[in-house]
């Protein structure tokens, strides 16, 4: 790193003005976030103008703002022949870099409505009291945001004038913009909510209970499998001559092989892998640690994006990593980019492109080969027995045998 900050000083003329003294720790960040020597010297030089500008205006770097950023890019911007796209971002992550280090202070906090900090303080409840997942505290808050911004607006929040009928027209109005699930999801959320509200003191009636209840009636539906042949043919498609693509291939295998749900493969560690042993940990739903066997194609797969794709320098412990800087872990919904991407390689035309198609695809083949709903079961790592029973309606040949003769019909 030192000969890259000696080259770039000398190509970029970042020996002047009051942020010379930062240049080696922003350097450092860049490189282990992945970005390519070019970029790092892109960058460089913006921050080099900046500091050079910051000197013609006696401006210390301790009296910074982000209205001098905004002043120097205007100015950096009618006398330069380049302009970056991404100039603000690289003078952001430089500011970034200032408050963390306690050069500059932290930016004031943007003021927030009153309903926006009840539902902070909500947030709070379901992880320190409830042990809510992050996950599920992200899929309860919009619900209750909307709730409260509906009901109340931008101003003080009187949860004491809340009465069933409110919650009931909530509920009514918009259950039909949404899809079954997120329909439970959402009156999940509100009964939570509302239970919260009681045990604060801000409302006296049981108001949870009069949240209606949404009709699901247990294994109503088919579980959505992606074909054995459409499954052999999106991993025949992943021809891994490059880096992207043999991480693709890696997690694909996950998915197909093992039925990993795309937030186990995103939160997939390093350290997770037991090599010798041949086995590896994931973190499923509500927090639950399993271990799996590492089969050897998966262990192939993995090993030949460590070894030629993963980016080197960035100093994530994920396993799987963006190919662009910044190179941080992967998200669930990278997962299902990845799937979207799998799919078009191979020529499916699939209305649905989600991760979990390849779990259901995984427990529908078992099940075909002989396996008991309970081998599934373990494999899948389902907590309760009824969840793996839906697999029950796709065995055809059991099914068969307790069909009843059609009237009429052959005998």
């Amino acid at each position: 790193m030192n000969r890259l900050l000696e080259d770039l000083k000398i190509s970029t003329r970042v020996e002047e003005g009051p942020l010379v003294q930062y240049i080696g720790s922003y350097i450092a960040q860049l490189l282990s976030d992945g970005y390519a020597k070019h970029s790092i010297y892109l960058k460089i030089r913006l921050v080099g103008a900046f500091s050079r500008w910051l000197s013609l205006k006696g401006i210390a770097t301790k009296s910074l703002t982000d209205q001098h950023s905004i002043d120097f890019l205007r100015y950096y911007n009618r006398h330069s022949r380049r302009h970056g796209l991404g100039d603000a971002a690289t003078l952001r992550r430089l500011f970034k870099l200032l408050r963390d280090q306690g050069v500059i202070p932290q930016p004031a906090t943007a003021q927030t409505t009153p309903s926006e900090r009840l539902v902070e303080e909500y947030d709070v409840y379901l992880q320190r009291e409830r042990v809510l997942s992050l996950a599920t505290r992200i899929n309860y808050r919009p619900f209750v945001q909307k709730f409260l911004t509906v009901k109340f607006g931008k101003g003080p929040v009187a949860l004491s004038r809340l009465c069933a009928t409110d919650i009931i027209e909530f509920v009514r109005c918009h259950a039909g913009q949404l899809h079954g699930k997120r329909v439970q999801l959402m009156t999940t959320a509100l009964r939570s909510f509302l239970r919260f509200a009681r045990r604060r003191g801000d409302i006296n009636l049981d108001l949870a209970a009069c949240v209606p209840a949404v009709a699901s009636w247990s294994l109503s539906l088919l579980p959505r499998a992606l074909p054995p042949a459409q499954v052999k043919l999106v991993l025949r498609h992943c021809n891994q001559q490059t880096g992207i693509v043999r991480r693709d291939y890696a997690i694909l295998l996950l998915l197909a092989r093992l039925g990993l749900r795309s937030g186990e493969v995103a939160r997939l560690n390093l350290e997770d892998i037991d090599w010798r042993n041949g086995f590896f940990s994931v973190l499923g739903k509500g927090g639950h640690s399993s271990q799996l066997p590492l089969p050897a194609d998966i262990g192939k797969a993995i090993a030949a994006y460590l070894k030629n794709g993963r980016p080197r320098l960035s100093g994530s412990r994920r396993v799987f990593l963006r190919a662009k800087a910044p190179a941080v872990g992967f998200t669930s919904m990278a997962v299902r980019d990845v799937v979207k991407r799998a799919f078009a390689r191979a020529g499916i035309d699939s209305p649905r492109k989600g991760a979990h198609q390849f779990r259901h695809a995984l427990a529908t083949s078992m099940l075909n080969r002989g396996a008991s709903l309970s081998e599934i079961g373990e494999l899948l790592r389902h907590q309760s027995p009824d969840t793996t029973r839906i697999y029950a309606k796709v065995d055809l040949v059991s099914l068969r045998a307790l069909a009843m003769p059609w009237p009429g019909g052959e005998r």
